[in-house]
């Protein structure tokens, strides 16, 4: 356990506000040494974590990748089914005129007299620009109010999507029609995979802002370990296979209804794989070993990445006043409850990785109090002095940030997929799901069931209903007949 200290979040000298740097991890789910893991090489991530403050029940608003970075971005939970959707943000932002709600905190710095720089996937879109997969590059920005430099180095692949979804070859998922494995381990260097070229332009940025006399919010997004995993072979050679563990979870959650849950179609799209997933038997214990190593490969790749940039800001000298935001977007089922993918409304899928770290920390601690990705917004804010422009629906977290053990804190974490809409509470998870396939009511006791097995809503229908009064809280109306 870390240590804790007071006064996380003190006040920056007068007229002297600090810098941001946001690091985005794709499909991070939090298998990581600073929280807990016993398997996961995650040094630079671990080493953050000893001077940062670690929520340890951090959760997204939505396990998909691209509304769930419209909500971070917002401070906003979805409202609309438009809101569950990869093209949330260049729906609701991209086109319309500065101002216009909703708005991203990036956009609220910059008019507070941020410069402000994008590299990689920040939002949906793997450069910031909006166009789909098999066509060329755009020159519509998904945040067009956000940014001064949007900025991406997409090597080999041409694209940014090429590039998410690239091979150390050059070749891609798309240009391969699918008929690819869902992981590679090329003898190759870090930048023969698009984060190491990441990395690179993120540490050459970072020399530039520090000259200027200016601060600066600079956005960093990871691709992995996103499918497909692929990360150079250096990485996979950390791990012995034969030694990774399975799931706790390893079928489907009793008194839960298939509906719940999904065939890994994203998964499944890798289609020379030597297995298929379903709901309907488990794969392999050697195959689910084999997909394990990989996504942790990509993780510890990743991490290296990371370690790069961190490295960067302290040589420069810019850690004394930079706040640094590390952040996934959702966690992933790793064949938990017989998945292999996000995009449920389950624990797996929700908690995700946050680590907060301000010029005024000296130790790290760690917080177990349940917040929610909306409550980095207003906590950007008030961190960097910049007035709320409108209201959202987080919470800042800066009394988190100078006591972790606050005791005023409303702990309730909303997430809405699959016509559902669940509450993280400190002790209960409570999903209702607005469908026919019985049963609609999900109560999982996390003090006795960790990993969500057994849905026991049938037999606590009291602690059902007390719940139900926080669960309504984040009914925002999404599932109403009319927005069916």
């Amino acid at each position: 356990m870390l240590a804790i200290t007071a006064g996380y979040a003190q006040q920056q000298p007068a007229g002297q506000r600090p810098n941001v740097l946001f690091i985005c991890i794709d499909d991070l789910r939090p298998d990581l040494g600073c929280y807990g893991s016993q398997q996961v090489h995650s040094p630079n991530l671990d080493r953050f974590a000893g001077s940062s403050m670690l929520f340890s029940k951090q959760y997204a608003t939505v396990p998909t990748c691209g509304a769930s970075r419209a909500s971070i971005l917002t401070g906003m939970l979805p409202r609309e089914k438009a809101d569950l959707s990869n093209e949330a943000a260049a729906m609701k932002i991209s086109g319309k005129p500065e101002t216009a709600e909703p708005e991203t905190f990036i956009a609220q710095l910059k008019r507070n007299g941020y410069y402000t720089v994008g590299i990689g996937k920040i939002s949906h879109y793997v450069d910031g620009y909006v166009y789909p997969y098999t066509a060329p590059k755009s020159d519509k920005l998904e945040l067009p109010h956000s940014w001064n430099e949007m900025l991406f180095d997409p090597g080999k692949w041409k694209t940014g999507w090429n590039a998410f979804f690239g091979y150390a070859d050059g070749s891609n998922r798309q240009s391969k029609k699918g008929e690819i494995k869902p992981y590679e381990a090329a003898d190759v260097n870090d930048e023969g995979y698009p984060d190491g070229l990441t990395a690179a332009l993120a540490v050459k940025k970072l020399r530039e802002l520090g000259a200027k006399k200016q601060p600066f919010f600079l956005a960093v997004g990871f691709f992995k370990p996103h499918l497909p995993f692929n990360a150079p072979k250096k990485y996979w050679d950390m791990y012995d296979e034969s030694k990774i563990t399975l799931t706790p979870s390893p079928g489907i959650p009793e008194n839960v209804n298939r509906a719940s849950l999904h065939g890994s179609a994203e998964f499944n799209q890798y289609k020379l794989g030597e297995e298929k997933a379903s709901l309907n038997a488990a794969v392999s214990d050697a195959y689910a070993r084999k997909l394990r190593h990989a996504y942790y490969a990509c993780i510890s790749y990743t991490d290296a990445q990371i370690g790069k940039v961190l490295d960067a800001l302290k040589a420069a000298g810019l850690d004394k006043n930079t706040v640094v935001v590390i952040w996934s977007d959702h966690g992933w089922h790793l064949g938990d409850d017989l998945v292999w993918g996000k995009h449920t409304i389950f624990e797996w899928a929700l908690r995700s990785v946050l680590m907060i770290r301000t010029p005024a920390m000296k130790q790290g601690a760690v917080c177990d109090k349940v917040v929610s990705a909306v409550d980095v917004y207003p906590t950007l804010m008030s961190l960097c002095d910049v007035p709320m422009p409108h209201r959202t629906d987080g919470q800042s977290l800066a009394p988190l940030l100078r006591n972790p053990h606050a005791r005023h804190w409303n702990e309730a974490a909303y997430s809405y997929f699959r016509n559902g809409i669940t509450v993280r509470t400190a002790r209960y998870r409570l999903t209702r799901y607005f469908r026919k396939a019985q049963p609609v009511i999900e109560l999982y006791d996390h003090q006795t069931d960790p990993w969500e097995n057994h849905n026991v809503a049938a037999q606590h229908p009291d602690i059902v209903k007390a719940l139900m009064k926080t669960w309504e809280k984040g009914n925002t109306g999404i599932y109403d007949k009319r927005q069916q």
